[in-house]
């Protein structure tokens, strides 16, 4: 990368007012002042919505911001952004929060974008610019000077960047970097045969894992420091395989020499739904899906490795690639990648497990390395008994509406979760809590494996499992911050439509909502847990002369086929018949907004069970998030309505 950076084009102010979007699309130019607050929160679903993550090369500079809301309306539209040779994009906090799609800064790149300045980050985004080439900065002061007409140095793009970071940026991107870096194959370091903890300073859970994965050729590391960590597990799905496996030829060539192939896993499991999916069949878009499929299933067919794939009777897949990990393949104090930011799901074992980009998986495809910096850890402490009807969905809703995480005070930290409410929740219910620190900002989230740990292991998985000693943080371990909440203070919640920091107790919702469609599931709300909490509510339900009126409708779907079979042998199919439920085999469906429980038209209003509910996530209408206990109490009622206020209603 050049030493030196020059404005050679315009900058687009990405403003809370439409009417200054279409000025500067229509030639005229503004500066921060001018432009008017700036938009927070945008996500990588308005960058980039997953109806155009049907190509996976420079075509995707025809689509950024195409899914970008200012006053409701969707200013930016197709070739906007390449046409009218914007090269810088201003935005406010937390820019690129949501999925880990490279699909995004690809498509901003590949319409012209060369810098992003904004107040905020979220970690995956901004990793995933580093490693294509796009320079990120918080500091207005060099947009500014660019402006000005200044050359600008490299250094100022750098600072506050760890070390290893910063090579990267220098070398244009991550692949650039990887051709020239020594890759020793990865093996057990001293401390991973040790029954305790490595000697030195006081580590949390999530430092003592990174220690034991370290890449050789680092001796030590410090928070703060970019390090590359062993991976025991790397994974990608259908929406980035075909990314994965075009930059892995391109950087290595063709057959690459992938390590550990049985380790590496291919999930089809977000675009198996597509043919039921209104938009995708509405513009045309299965060709595109058929293309990404065959990016896919080209690579599961040419390299040995493991996959997941579609079912051969009835439309869905094996599973959604998150709950699978937890099922067969994650194991406490493990390190899991893959190419999706709810991959944290898996930390609910005592993992470590996070999302990375397409660019990060391939290089790990092939060297068995995945980059992360050593995070600082923000310890959750959740004291008390959670009230009957109260869920972990309804924690996670709880800290997202909290000022330090809307504002962005969490990003890049592990949530370490603790505390007698967590450490009497099952495995599905801590899944919920670490699968969500993709909405809270976080690196990843961490549950200290205990003997609840254990028992899943050996009821789902049959592995006698045998914790060990240093499988916790130490006493005195150095946390950024501790979060204590009082369990039993915690409400059902309800995130409003837009976004999921939204957050507001159900009972203090101030007017009536009615509803047109309800949806349980996913990868976060898709567990046997949460079928539970749906059977108790409608088997209630129907024992009461309820069941989904008319004009509502309510979409239950399986996060796995193992849990479709739990269902079956717990008889909860018959009540779901009874209360007027469609069931939907496993799939991201309509939290991708590819599948049965997506809106129609932009008056529907949903609420749902999913993580997230991001302007177009699920469709044009608004979604409102809740816990599967709320969803189906609403279902039954036709308006948002808690399961309390059900059973007081119709009791």
């Amino acid at each position: 990368m050049s030493d030196t950076i020059r404005l050679d084009g315009r900058v687009l102010y990405l403003s809370q007012d439409p009417a200054v979007i279409e000025a500067q699309l229509a030639g005229e130019n503004f500066t921060r002042e001018t432009a008017g607050p700036l938009r927070d929160n945008v996500s990588t679903d308005e960058i980039t919505p997953v109806t155009v993550m049907l190509t996976y090369d420079e075509r995707l500079g025809q689509y950024p911001y195409v899914g970008f809301k200012a006053g409701g309306r969707l200013p930016i539209g197709r070739n906007a952004v390449k046409d009218v040779g914007f090269r810088v994009t201003v935005a406010g906090k937390r820019y690129g929060k949501g999925s880990s799609r490279e699909s995004s800064p690809l498509a901003e790149l590949s319409a012209g974008i060369r810098l992003i300045v904004a107040e905020s980050f979220e970690r995956i985004y901004q990793q995933n610019c580093d490693n294509i080439g796009i320079l990120t900065t918080t500091d207005f002061s060099v947009l500014d000077r660019l402006l000005a007409g200044e050359a600008v140095p490299i250094d100022e793009f750098l600072k506050g960047r760890d070390a290893l970071t910063q090579q990267i940026i220098r070398s244009g991107g991550l692949l650039a970097y990887s051709r020239f870096a020594d890759w020793p194959a990865p093996g057990p370091r001293a401390s991973d045969t040790a029954s305790a903890a490595p000697s030195g300073a006081p580590k949390t859970l999530v430092e003592k894992i990174i220690d034991r994965h370290l890449h050789p050729g680092t001796a030590s590391a410090q928070r703060g420091d970019g390090v590359f960590i062993a991976a025991d597990w790397r994974f990608s799905h259908d929406y980035f395989t075909g990314m994965c496996a075009h930059l892995m030829h391109r950087a290595f060539g063709k057959p690459a020499p992938l390590h550990a192939p049985d380790h590496i896993i291919a999930f089809q499991d977000h675009l198996v739904l597509a043919p039921q999916s209104i938009p995708h069949v509405r513009d045309g878009l299965l060709p595109g899906v058929a293309n990404l499929m065959e990016g896919h299933t080209s690579f599961s067919r040419d390299y040995p490795v493991r996959s997941h794939g579609a079912l051969d009777d009835v439309p869905g897949s094996e599973g959604i690639c998150h709950a699978l990990m937890a099922e067969q393949y994650a194991l406490p104090g493990q390190v899991a990648c893959g190419t999706d930011s709810h991959t944290p799901h898996s930390g609910a074992l005592g993992c470590l497990a996070f999302g990375a980009g397409a660019t990060e998986i391939a290089n790990s495809w092939v060297t068995g390395y995945v980059r992360c910096k050593v995070p600082e850890t923000l310890r959750i402490e959740i004291d008390g008994h959670l009230l009957d009807g109260v869920t972990a969905k309804d924690v996670v809703l709880h800290l997202l509406q909290m000022d330090a995480i809307r504002s962005g005070g969490a990003i890049g930290l592990v949530f370490e979760y603790g505390g007698a409410a967590v450490r009497a929740m099952s495995i599905d219910e801590r899944a919920t809590l670490t699968n969500m620190v993709a909405e809270l900002g976080g690196f990843t989230g961490i549950v200290e494996p205990d003997e609840r740990t254990v028992a899943f292991l050996k009821g789902r998985r049959g592995v006698d499992f045998v914790l060990e000693s240093w499988m916790t943080s130490d006493a005195n371990a150095a946390y950024r911050d501790t979060i204590r909440i009082d369990a039993s203070a915690i409400e059902p919640m309800l995130a409003r439509p837009g976004d999921p920091g939204n957050g507001v107790p159900a009972p203090q919702l101030e007017h009536e909502v009615a509803i047109d469609i309800a949806y349980g599931g996913s990868c976060t709300a898709g567990k046997r847990e949460d079928f539970d909490f749906y059977h108790e509510v409608l088997r209630w339900g129907v024992e009461h002369g309820l069941r989904v009126p008319e004009r509502t409708r309510l979409f239950l779907q399986f996060g796995t086929m193992a849990v479709r079979a739990f269902c079956e042998e717990q008889g909860y199919l018959p009540v779901f018949e009874r209360a007027g439920v469609t069931l939907v085999m496993p799939g991201c469906g309509s939290c991708a907004n590819c599948g049965p429980g997506q809106s129609a038209n932009p008056n529907d209003v949903t609420i749902s069970a999913i993580n997230r509910n991001f302007p177009g996530r699920s469709g044009p209408g608004d979604v409102w998030l809740a816990s599967p206990y709320t969803v189906a109490a609403s279902a039954l009622t036709g308006k948002i309505t808690t399961f309390e206020q059900l059973r007081r209603a119709h009791g």
